[in-house]
């Protein structure tokens, strides 16, 4: 059975950490661990769904992933045209499950395009590195379809396209 003092003295260096991320880290929808809770927690790391919800291991908070990811989608450059995907309009939504599981939803500027297997798996690789994030599922779609449209408008200026 373990009890707080033995658990404190293997993480003295952490032993805020639970009582600082409860303060830092609550969300509307869930729900805080006790800091009891938060220790047992950090023990079991990736193993316990409830927990780890709001706060993971190494100190960020879904959303906190979920922002990493996003940018990490604005260093993949399509080979044709020289802006970012994510300013391009191709990805459309990046969430971070309780399981620090990454799902990205992207597309295409058509289904012909000639990266099509590439942008996929470098999007797929550059979130797998996230500290904090344990599997990442690209899943490419085609409805809606992409149009110029859905591109920023530093995009936009950067491609020539009248605003």
């Amino acid at each position: 059975m373990n009890t707080d003092p033995p658990q404190d003295a293997a993480k003295p260096e952490s032993a805020n950490t639970p009582s600082d991320a409860q303060l830092s880290a609550t969300t509307d929808d869930a729900q805080t661990p006790s800091p009891a809770q938060s220790e047992d927690n950090s023990n079991t790391d990736s193993n316990s769904a409830s927990g780890d919800a709001v706060h993971n291991p190494q100190g960020s908070t879904l959303e906190q992933l979920r922002e990493q990811a996003l940018e990490a989608t604005k260093n993949v450059f399509d080979p044709e045209i020289p802006v970012n995907i994510f300013e391009l309009g191709l990805i459309y939504d990046v969430a971070v499950d309780e399981e620090r599981n990454a799902k990205v939803t992207m597309t295409l500027t058509s289904p012909a395009c000639p990266a099509a297997q590439e942008l996929p798996m470098e999007v797929q690789g550059r979130i797998a590195v996230i500290h904090g994030i344990n599997n990442v599922e690209v899943d490419v779609v085609f409805d809606p379809p992409w149009t110029p449209d859905k591109m920023s408008e530093a995009a936009k200026v950067q491609l020539g396209f009248d605003l």
